[in-house]
């Protein structure tokens, strides 16, 4: 029992990286390609410090490799399962935002029958 615990406990801190928006981004940029750290800002509009300190965040977590080819740093995704558990997870997070838009249109539309 305790092993599971603490098997849960890995997991909510290997999700934490997956807690921000530019991360997320990232995720689904380096899911199609290995990038440099200067690829990723201009795709994603944003200044290199603030990639690197996203980049390194995963890196920690595992989700991102480096590989260094002269001066520039190249990241791609470690495993390709991290990426599709999170098209998963945006998934079932669609999904349940439809169901909610359709409980809001029938409780409107009940109440215009009235």
């Amino acid at each position: 029992m305790q092993s599971e615990k603490e098997l849960f406990k890995l997991h909510a801190e290997f999700c934490k990286f997956m807690a921000n928006p530019k991360r997320i981004e990232i995720l689904f940029l380096l899911g199609t390609q290995e990038l440099c750290v200067e690829e990723i800002a201009s795709k994603m509009d944003v200044k290199i410090p603030n990639i690197s300190q996203h980049l390194a965040v995963m890196r920690e977590k595992g989700v991102v490799t480096v590989r260094r080819e002269g001066t520039k740093m190249y990241y791609s995704l470690d495993n390709p399962k991290t990426l599709q558990a999170c098209m998963i997870m945006r998934d079932a997070m669609v999904e349940q935002m439809e169901k909610q838009f359709d409980k809001i249109k029938s409780i409107r539309s009940e109440g215009f029958e009235k």
